[in-house]
């Protein structure tokens, strides 16, 4: 089987869409001519610049070749004092220093419920890494049967709450995962606020119970839509009921 096309960090596709909109603006042309130029589907173009979508490798090397320009910045090399220094978040997210936090990176399989099937699990990957541009942990979501609602961001770690926020913002509009960490074992369990796609552009908002299991506790992981007879529907279904039963997460009745 082939390797699947290496996706760019949350950091890395900003700066990219933000090259190519700069781009497109001097030299007066179109979104439409750029994707044909670089053999993509306008479709495509617009979710990688407009955020809803991260640059994968060969995205963004069809784009330099149309666009006869390099994309990717080579990183520069921080002195000594400054990477130490650069080692700590912004106050929005938390300040905590990169060591303080090394103990949350790591690939996740994640679950909650389907929304399209109340008897169903939804399972997919994250990875939750430090960003030296961004100066904090990111987390990037891959393996998603909705390929095109895979969400990126930003995750906060406040003091205060003891709780984690996985936080996408894209234009203004929010997703929120806030969870809670085992400190042994390493699952994280809690609630997702997001909004749920409808018929045309109708969205509605939803919440749902959430879990985080570390890759390593799952021998062979199931992604996407995870049915009643799948070999992992039991180990993911208990993990969601703790979130609720423990309880992590509370939903009150109306």
């Amino acid at each position: 089987m082939p390797a699947p096309d290496k996706q760019l960090s949350a950091e890395q596709s900003r700066q990219i869409a933000d090259t190519i909109r700069e781009e497109i603006a001097r030299r007066r042309m179109s979104r439409q001519s750029l994707a044909e130029l670089a053999k993509l589907s306008l479709s495509t173009l617009e979710k990688v610049l407009g955020g809803r979508r991260p640059f994968t490798l060969a995205t963004t090397v069809r784009l330099e070749q149309a666009l006869g320009v390099s994309l990717r910045k080579m990183p520069e090399a921080p002195a000594p004092v400054a990477a130490i220094n650069g080692e700590v978040a912004p106050d929005g997210l938390g300040a905590y220093s990169r060591r303080a936090v090394a103990w949350i990176e790591g690939t996740y399989v994640t679950v909650r419920p389907s929304f399209g099937d109340k008897d169903a699990i939804f399972a997919y990957r994250t990875e939750i890494t430090w960003d030296d541009a961004a100066s904090s942990l990111v987390f990037h979501e891959s393996e998603r049967q909705d390929a095109a609602f895979t969400q990126f961001g930003e995750v906060a770690v406040p003091n205060q709450s003891g709780h984690i926020y996985l936080v996408t913002n894209r234009h203004g509009q929010h997703r929120l995962i806030t969870v809670a960490r085992l400190a042994i074992s390493g699952e994280m369990y809690g609630i997702i606020t997001t909004l749920l796609a409808g018929r045309g552009s109708l969205l509605t908002p939803i919440a749902a119970p959430i879990a985080y299991l570390p890759i390593k506790m799952v021998a062979n992981p199931t992604f996407g839509r995870v049915s009643a007879d799948d070999p992992n529907y039991a180990q993911y279904r208990q993990h969601l009921r703790r979130t609720t039963e423990e309880p992590f997460a509370l939903f009150l009745p109306g």
